[in-house]
């Protein structure tokens, strides 16, 4: 077994087990194929320019730090970038034959999360509308989700140490998706890159443009199927590998590779949470013992002192 998936077996039965259930209850995730009316967004890579508006609309939207390079900076497609604390959404070129290629990147929202189940205190949800939210007065930090993900989308807030907490991209859930109104992205995009709407219409508006001009896209809409759907969907001229997209992921939810893992040492999986709650609170205590009397230290000394004078 994978060094990979050990960790998210660990993750998906702690889960479980701190929420009181079975591991055949974690398991059931892996029949849940999203909401029948949840929204998404098509991209359709072949009309992006990279003008990073969709990053600057996030960001105003998100609220989110004014970025070190400013948006009408090209130089920042020179490195590789990932979403990250301070910018949920980011857009990267890559170098192809026919000229560059730009691909807008952020949470998926998977129709079935693998960092809703990894989350041992149930931080994440999955709305109707598709989007997979999540609270941060409960988040914890532990960063369960970040080593989940299939996508290496969730960013980590080290920046703060008094609010460690998990930050990605949630649709615009709480201003815009839950009042049916697009996200800022998608609305700001000049190019009509990013298409919003019902996820079941998106897939076949796509096969619809695969059909029509075939010579113009490759035959495949990846999210469509890949780790059982995505509500991010996406078109491309290039073949997806040579964007940065996995391709080897499979169309079994991240849950489903683990199921086998999770009978054979179900034991050890279901006290994993225990055992390091078990660690926190035995080095809580030694601390606060030695806060404790390290206070006291210094009354005996000064006690032993008078004595001796005495």
């Amino acid at each position: 077994m994978k060094r990979r998936d050990f960790l998210k077996g660990c993750m998906l039965c702690g889960a479980a087990s701190s929420l009181g259930l079975p591991a055949k209850k974690a398991w059931g995730s892996g029949s849940f194929e999203g909401y029948s009316e949840g929204m998404g967004v098509l991209v359709d890579l072949t009309r992006c320019i990279g003008c990073r508006s969709c990053e600057a609309a996030c960001n105003k939207e998100q609220k989110l730090p004014e970025p070190k390079i400013p948006f009408d900076d090209q130089s920042v497609f020179e490195e590789k970038r990932r979403p990250t604390e301070e910018a949920y959404t980011v857009v990267n070129r890559y170098e192809n034959q026919g000229g560059p290629v730009y691909r807008k990147i952020q949470c998926n929202h998977c129709n079935e999360p693998a960092c809703l189940t990894s989350c041992f205190v149930n931080a994440y949800t999955k709305t109707k509308e598709g989007a997979v939210i999540y609270n941060p007065k409960i988040c914890v930090g532990c960063r369960n989700c970040m080593i989940a993900c299939p996508f290496n989308v969730p960013g980590y807030s080290y920046s703060s140490a008094t609010n460690p907490v998990v930050k990605k991209c949630i649709f615009c859930y709480d201003t815009r998706v839950k009042y049916g109104k697009p996200p800022a992205c998608v609305e700001v995009c000049p190019q009509e890159v990013l298409t919003f709407g019902y996820r079941k219409d998106l897939i076949k508006m796509g096969h619809e443009r695969i059909r029509e001009t075939p010579d113009k896209y490759v035959d495949h809409i990846y999210g469509e199927k890949e780790l059982g759907g995505t509500g991010w969907l996406y078109l491309s001229g290039v073949p997806f590998d040579k964007v940065g997209f996995d391709t080897t992921l499979g169309n079994e939810p991240i849950i489903s590779n683990v199921k086998e893992f999770l009978g054979t040492v179900p034991m050890v999986l279901a006290i994993w949470p225990a055992l390091f709650t078990g660690f926190h609170l035995l080095s809580t205590r030694k601390k606060e013992h030695e806060e404790e009397h390290g206070h006291d230290h210094p009354k005996s000394s000064q006690e032993d002192s008078d004595n001796e004078k005495i």
